[in-house]
């Protein structure tokens, strides 16, 4: 990608630029110094985008170099630097430790992190409350103290989470990702050739799909946003107004979509569709394929580690991103699972971002690792599509547990349901769909009470009711399973 290579140099701010601040006062001025601060990020990432696809094709030995050498430079900072750390790390060496050692520290929470963040960050000017100040007067990409970003996560298992990234650990956010557009997707901007993306996802800087195109917004990369709360009607009409060439948001909101452009209403031809943000199953990426006939490439990414997995579009696969984190599958009791096994849960090593040090942090992301090498040629390790979290099984009374699968089985693949979300209730579930036309919705509750039943659960009864719109997180993520305790699972 061709962006700038030179900025102004905004390192110091002081009383004297304060005092001389342009005419326009100082809204004024700190949208000029916030595009000088912009300007500056986009050429690190111009700098550093060439050594991240590089680092796509480098072999295992050196992939684990590298994260040797970023693990060491970590744990050094952080028992230098962060009081929270330097307490769970004084037994160990970082200048000797290993990747192997990783199992003789304790595991990190997302409950750890918000009750001890004050003493996690490495910076001493940075705190929660300072966090939170930011966060809620955002609504366009800014800096905090000039150097960080800072996003929200509502959290699929219902805990916010609060994320602060450095200078260097943003770009690093951004390039692990955008190398996979430019290497794997075609999607290389050039002089002559613009780029046109089509994003339906959230539309506030809060949340970090939004805040990383802002801040790495360029001539050459047309991103138009469309939010999800967004009349639909709306998205349709301004998609097919935009054309884009890549057409990028929530699994959800592709699929419906999908049915748009099946129905003759959404009229596009995207070159590649892309998702994120949420689990892309199996027939959403079918209904996708049908309707637009393009690769469909899949993200993972957290707000913890940035993008946790990448398509390559060799298959229906993502890669980790083993240059850049330490992804260990575990099962529940946090012992690791084998290639072919799914796990109950991740612990995640951010090994980038030294102002927030993330290490051994458990996410209940359930993954599979998959055996061999891939087609395209990268050594970085394999998954499924990542499809659900730990959260997301529902557990009645009596310890009877009922899988998403159970609901998915009958509700996924129906002609009539564009998408669903299901509540639970104490004897069952409510389930909302979407439908594309009218059906009785009787038969297929009676057989979702069926399959609970088998489960154990007594007299079970199920509701399915047809709705206009299905209820989002702040985030615009569908909440697709919504727990007896009120945590609405994405």
């Amino acid at each position: 990608m061709r962006l700038p290579e030179t900025s102004p140099d905004v390192s110091s701010a002081s009383r004297e630029e304060a005092r001389t601040a342009p005419p326009g006062g100082p809204r004024l001025f700190g949208q000029l110094r916030y595009q000088a601060l912009r300007l500056r990020h986009l050429a690190a990432a111009a700098r550093a985008l060439p050594d991240a696809v590089a680092r796509l094709r480098w072999p295992p030995e050196k992939l684990r170099e590298e994260r040797e050498r970023r693990l060491r430079a970590l744990l050094i900072r952080a028992k230098a630097a962060s009081p929270w750390h330097a307490k769970r790390l004084m037994h160990i060496d970082p200048a000797t430790f290993s990747e192997a050692d990783l199992g003789r520290l304790p595991v990190m929470t997302k409950d750890d992190l918000m009750a001890s963040f004050d003493e996690i960050v490495t910076d001493r000017r940075l705190s929660l409350a300072a966090a939170n100040a930011h966060l809620a007067g955002l609504e366009d990409d800014a800096y905090l103290l000039d150097q960080y970003h800072v996003v929200s996560s509502g959290g699929s298992s219902g805990r916010r989470g609060v994320f602060v990234f450095d200078r260097s650990g943003w770009t690093e956010c951004f390039v692990a990702m955008q190398r996979y557009a430019v290497a794997r997707m075609g999607c290389m901007p050039s002089v002559t050739r613009r780029i046109i993306v089509g994003q339906v996802a959230a539309n506030k800087a809060t949340h970090m799909t939004c805040a990383l195109a802002q801040t790495f917004a360029n001539p050459l990369l047309k991103i138009r946003r469309f939010p999800v709360t967004l009349p639909f009607d709306r998205i349709v009409e301004g998609l097919n107004l935009l054309q884009p060439m890549v057409l990028q948001g929530y699994p959800s909101m592709l699929r419906a979509l999908a049915h748009e452009a099946m129905a003759g209403r959404l009229r596009i031809a995207p070159q590649t569709i892309l998702s994120i943000a949420e689990p892309l199953f199996a027939e959403t990426r079918a209904a996708l394929t049908r309707a637009f006939g393009v690769p469909v490439h899949n993200w993972w990414g957290t707000s913890e580690g940035g993008g946790m997995g990448m398509s390559c579009g060799a298959g229906p696969w993502l890669h980790l991103s083993d240059d850049t984190l330490i992804i260990e599958p575990v099962d529940e009791e946090g012992r690791p699972v084998p290639a072919g096994v799914k796990s109950a849960k991740i612990y995640v090593t951010n090994l980038f971002n030294a102002a927030m040090p993330i290490i051994r942090y458990e996410i209940s992301d359930a993954v599979t690792l998959m055996e061999g090498r891939c087609p395209c040629g990268s050594h970085h390790r394999r998954v499924e599509d990542v499809e659900g979290r730990l959260e997301d099984a529902f557990v009645y009374p009596g310890g009877v547990i009922a899988h998403p699968v159970i609901f998915r089985t009958y509700l996924a693949n129906h002609p009539d349901i564009i998408d669903y979300q299901v509540r639970q209730t104490a004897s069952g579930a409510d389930i909302a769909v979407l439908a594309a036309r009218p059906f009785d919705p009787v038969p297929l509750a009676a057989a979702i009470a069926a399959a609970l039943a088998k489960l154990g659960l007594e007299g079970p009864t199920v509701t399915m009711t047809p709705c206009a719109h299905l209820e989002r997180h702040v985030s615009g993520k569908l909440a697709r399973y919504i727990g007896l305790r009120g945590a609405a699972a994405s």
